[in-house]
């Protein structure tokens, strides 16, 4: 007898942590679906952490969705939550190279008739403006890379002579691109160059020199299309048997896409005796995401600076455009304080400058 009323007590437990774990991560009979293009970016993990902190705040609830980084994935993964009833599905689209993926998913949403909110990887104004449920929230993708490219520049500028090892008049570079096709990556590698060569020129300085002469892109990219930290450190680590004080060619300025691929870029530098903080030769890496990994080496003096791309300001925009579209509410309604473009849907995101010592 005792050991059927344990046997039962066991169980009672077992299914109260499951419905507590369910009403936690906000899986079962979830209101708002979330579809992230992979768990593996960091800086899309410091949304996620936002939005669902935001969502769990309303009362909302919700289910996280990792597309890593495959399309099919992702539409299957959305397909299914709207079978299952979504109310509102908000998504991180994996395919940003064309409009074929996105209209796929607004397809199947209008058919639903509910809302789908896009966020951080941009689809275009046609997609957004095929569907009156439809919006978008993410930033002006050449804003990092004009403000990553003045910080470059200001840099260079003041600390030309400790940057130019080799003392030859020129800047060599190295620049690791996140994607091909993602207006992101495109902006940031164009801008970043070009900012920092204004700045240079108007102090008198040639412009940046990209290290590999033979290389017609003047960026190495992410070959997966991830951003990721794994890639930007095999290219570094190849990159500096070849290119290093020994043979009177090191590379002297490291730009990347976003902190993850920073992060990569530093961890080789560091394998190879730089940027080991105190007073270590020091090559400057810039990054764009102000990610608290980044924030932490810029404070420890392994990283020159990144832009700041707000994680919390877009998981709060999001979650009161599901809270509208959960409403029944026109999705921009209360929605008058964010920066919206003239004639689309879509909220902007305000990058800034980060350096350390704020935020």
């Amino acid at each position: 007898m005792k050991k059927r009323i344990f046997a039962l007590i066991a169980a009672l437990l077992t299914l109260c942590a499951c419905f507590s774990s369910c009403k936690r991560d906000g899986s079962g009979t979830a209101d708002v679906h979330v579809f992230y293009y992979t768990y593996s970016d960091t800086y899309i993990s410091s949304v996620r952490s936002a939005l669902d902190a935001a969502l769990k705040d309303d009362g909302v609830s919700f289910q996280d969705y990792d597309g890593n980084g495959n399309q099919t994935t992702q539409t299957e993964q959305i397909q299914t939550a709207i079978t299952k009833g979504a109310k509102v599905i908000i998504v991180n689209v994996v395919n940003t190279g064309s409009d074929d993926a996105a209209n796929g998913i607004v397809q199947l949403a209008k058919n639903a008739g509910i809302p789908v909110i896009f966020f951080n990887r941009e689809v275009s104004d046609a997609v957004i403006s095929s569907y009156d449920k439809c919006t978008f929230v993410g930033t002006r993708a050449e804003e990092s890379g004009m403000l990553q490219g003045q910080m470059i520049g200001e840099y260079l500028r003041d600390n030309y002579s400790a940057v130019d090892i080799n003392g030859d008049g020129e800047i060599s570079y190295i620049l690791f691109k996140g994607e091909e096709g993602n207006n992101e990556a495109i902006y940031r590698t164009r801008y970043s160059v070009e900012e920092a060569d204004k700045v240079l020129e108007a102090s008198g300085k040639k412009p940046l020199k990209f290290y590999d002469s033979s290389n017609p892109n003047k960026y190495l990219v992410d070959k997966n299309g991830q951003w990721s930290a794994s890639a930007a450190n095999e290219y570094m680590t190849t990159a500096l048997t070849s290119y290093s004080e020994k043979h009177n060619n090191m590379i002297e300025l490291v730009i990347c896409n976003n902190d993850g691929m920073a992060e990569g870029a530093i961890s080789a530098l560091n394998t190879a005796g730089y940027n080991l903080g105190g007073n270590s030769r020091t090559i400057p890496v810039f990054g764009v995401d102000a990610t608290d990994a980044a924030k932490d080496l810029i404070k420890n003096g392994k990283m020159a600076g990144t832009v700041k791309q707000d994680a919390e300001g877009m998981a709060e925009a999001i979650a009161k455009l599901a809270e509208n579209g959960l409403g029944g509410k026109a999705l921009l309604e209360g929605m008058e304080g964010y920066n919206i473009d003239e004639n689309v849907n879509k909220i902007r995101i305000a990058y800034s400058k980060y350096l350390g010592g704020e935020g």
